[in-house]
């Protein structure tokens, strides 16, 4: 579920994302997260990309292939993957969603083993 620059970004709810990911050979969306490096360290969604909120705007070149691509950005509980969201869709992205309740949800939602904090 795409972002689209008319409306607020889009939101992905963890069972979802998880049902999206598990699908084999599928155009699976690319993760991004915006925590801290310590946040990722202690507790991550694989195959997911870190570059922390405050690095993002210098970091953009990192992600410039990704720009056709559909990125749900993650934080602790949503609220620094939505100020993401707004620094890369100014950057000309434009298939953005928001994991909500980002990895906690996913702890208590998809993968219990996922240490919550």
């Amino acid at each position: 579920m795409p972002d689209s620059p008319d409306r607020s970004p889009a939101q992905i709810d963890a069972d979802e994302l998880a049902r999206r990911l598990a699908v084999p050979d599928s155009d699976k969306p690319r993760l991004l997260d915006v925590r801290e490096p310590e946040e990722h360290a202690f507790a991550a969604i694989p195959q997911s990309v870190l570059i922390p909120l405050g690095e993002l705007p210098m970091r953009l070149d990192e992600l410039e292939d990704w720009k056709p691509s559909e990125i749900v950005v993650y934080c602790h509980h949503g609220i620094r993957s939505m100020h993401a969201i707004a620094i890369l869709r100014r950057a000309g992205f434009e298939r953005l969603a928001n994991l909500r309740g980002g990895i906690d949800r996913w702890s208590t939602d998809v993968d219990p083993s996922v240490p919550r904090y």
